[in-house]
């Protein structure tokens, strides 16, 4: 999801009380386009990330440190010519826009205080950090724009700063019942629009659209992106593509009171930061977030934070990690794929073949009676009808009339023979098979839990043992740190899943005890589950989370309820020789759960 004005000013709103006061101590730009402020405020240090990249713009509050480069860019000199030092003053947002101005304080060679302003817009390819003075005349930019490269606004050094009017939009803030044209709040600063919206102004908007009302709404206001707009006609209960044109006065009003209700929200600041998942498929990915609940996906797993800057530090790093480790995932999975298919083909195979021995045991049967009713057949005769003296009915037997009696029975029981000796081998091999399909599934189900590289190596390494890689020349085998997942249930016990068929194998048959419970879904791909008991009785909530985490990583993820089958792990056994994960147990119980691991606590 692209940053919106309301995700701006949740940020502008976070700053405001964070780093109000406070001091600039450090500057750095450890990219072409991007600068990492240190700020000292309230005793305490705060790092402030301002990222102009044209495919991924960000301003958050994080954590992490990042180096600069040996030799600081112009910009990042001029930066701490002026600012080092200098004190935050204000954080505003004009408007809904997508621009945040950190209003600043330092003292110049002379000792004199002067004011600057640093404006950070977050506005796609156009985005750029602007430094001005106390007048809006451009200082710097950390992005240099010609009149060649834009015809709308050069930024350049000695230019007037100004907010380009390319979009005749409207400032929804007016909407709400709080806004006053000098509003107290310190991260809104509203522009002089023409008029007051109201409801009246509204429906004029609308019913000039003939396009869906979702749509009418991001074009006509600014800071709505095109999710908050159909957020908004959820709320209202309105079709989001209905015609915004066609509206009925009573839609009309439903979607009025929508986004008064939203703008009071902003302009109070009670925001509410969410990341949305999909957990439809078998890797959790963050799929949305937003600055305020997105009622309309009520039906997918979300996580509510405190803070938006934690929010865009998850969802960008989740994003990229689960993009990452998809695109070095893509070779194995290749492999493994490619396998499965050759497999199923196979299995298809010998199934077919396994049919055509249907007719065994009949061939056995006629060359039998060919034996015992033999005599009466006349010669040339192309059959003989006899009674099958193990079921009491008549039996017609074809028979090749250039053959005797015993020569057709002796065609018979070669037949039957063959066709016993390929039963008998397919039903070994279909075993084989089968099991290898399900071992390729349990990986490709590995493959999609794997949120690291360390657990694509462990996978890697179970394909090579099995014969699907081979080892480049004289390399080792490597050594796997990649570890199962940790969690605590809501009673406090601790839950281990396996990330991959190695780990499962270890978990279930190194690290359990036999007094331990073992989870797994059943008769499907899917993890080990050990619920550790230190000998203590476990509740029944206890063993329903273990159960969901069994089904959440499992090939089961995206059904609305899974089957798990559960026993102490000590009835748990592994065959000889048999293929990594796979084990057999005889006693089990079972139930049917969800897939919601949310009461669940990771532990690192």
């Amino acid at each position: 999801m692209a940053f919106d004005g309301i995700t701006i000013a949740n940020i502008t709103k976070e700053l405001a009380d964070t780093l109000l006061g406070g001091r600039i101590y450090k500057i750095a730009q450890p990219e072409s386009d991007e600068l990492l402020l240190t700020i000292k405020n309230n005793g305490k240090q705060y790092r402030l990330l301002l990222s102009a990249d044209a495919s991924l713009p960000l301003v958050y509050l994080t954590e992490n440190n990042k180096p600069g480069p040996l030799t600081a860019p112009g910009f990042c000199m001029l930066l701490r010519k002026h600012l080092q030092n200098a004190r935050i003053t204000a954080v505003s947002q004009p408007g809904l826009e997508r621009i945040i101005h950190l209003h600043l304080e330092h003292l110049n060679e002379l000792g004199d205080l002067c004011e600057k302003k640093l404006i950070i817009e977050i506005m796609g390819k156009h985005s750029n950090i602007i430094f001005c003075d106390n007048n809006d005349q451009i200082i710097d930019s950390i992005k240099h724009i010609s009149g060649m490269v834009s015809s709308v606004r050069e930024v350049l050094p000695g230019r007037p700063y100004f907010i380009p009017q390319t979009q005749d939009k409207w400032n929804p803030l007016r909407f709400s019942a709080n806004y006053t044209e000098e509003t107290s709040s310190l991260f809104i600063k509203s522009p002089e629009d023409a008029e007051l919206l109201t409801y009246v102004n509204l429906c004029a908007h609308m019913r000039e659209k003939p396009m869906p009302l979702y749509k009418a709404l991001y074009t006509t206001y600014t800071g709505l992106s095109p999710i908050i707009a159909q957020e908004l006609c959820f709320r209202a209960g309105i079709d989001a593509d209905m015609p915004a044109n066609v509206l009925e006065e009573s839609a009309l009003q439903a979607v009025f009171g929508a986004l008064t209700d939203m703008m009071d929200q902003i302009s109070d600041g009670n925001f509410s930061p969410v990341i949305i998942y999909d957990s439809q498929k078998n890797t959790r990915t963050p799929v949305e977030f937003a600055a305020l609940p997105l009622t309309l996906y009520e039906d997918r797993e979300s996580s509510a934070f405190s803070g938006i800057s934690e929010v865009l530090s998850r969802y960008y790093t989740e994003r990229s990690t689960v993009t990452r480790i998809r695109q070095k995932s893509v070779d194995l999975r290749k492999i493994v794929q490619t396998a499965l298919e050759r497999n199923v083909k196979k299995y298809d195979l010998q199934l077919k073949q396994m049919e055509d021995t249907a007719k065994r045991d009949t061939y056995k049967i006629y060359g039998e009676l060919l034996n015992t009713y033999g005599y009466n057949v006349d010669p040339g005769a192309k059959s003989l009808e006899a009674v099958n003296y193990y079921t009491g009915e008549p039996v017609k037997i074809p028979l090749d009339d250039t053959l005797t009696p015993q020569e057709n029975a002796k065609k018979y029981f070669d037949k039957y023979g063959k066709l016993k000796r390929t039963y008998e081998a397919l039903s070994e091999l279909t075993i084989q098979v089968k099991e290898e399909i399900a071992h390729l599934e349990s990986i490709l189900t590995a493959l999609d839990i794997a949120m690291q590289e360390d657990d694509l190596s462990q996978i890697r390494e179970e394909l090579i043992e099995s014969g699907y890689i081979r080892r480049k020349g004289g390399s080792k085998k490597v050594k796997i740190v990649s570890k199962p997942f940790h969690y605590l249930s809501s009673d406090g016990f601790h839950i281990y899943v396996g990330k991959n068929n190695l780990q499962n194998d270890e978990l279930t048959f190194k690290f359990a005890t036999g007094g331990d419970w073992w989870f797994h879904a059943k008769q499907m791909p899917g993890s080990h589950v050990v619920l550790k008991t230190e000998g203590a009785d476990v509740p029944d909530r206890a063993f329903e989370e273990a159960a969901r985490l069994a089904a959440y990583y499992s090939k089961g993820r995206g059904q609305d309820k899974v089957e798990i089958d559960y026993i102490q792990k000590k009835h748990v056994k592994k065959p000889a020789g048999a293929k990594p994960g796979f084990v057999v147990y005889y006693t089990n119980y079972s139930m049917t759960i969800d897939t919601d691991i949310s009461a669940l606590t990771e532990l690192s």
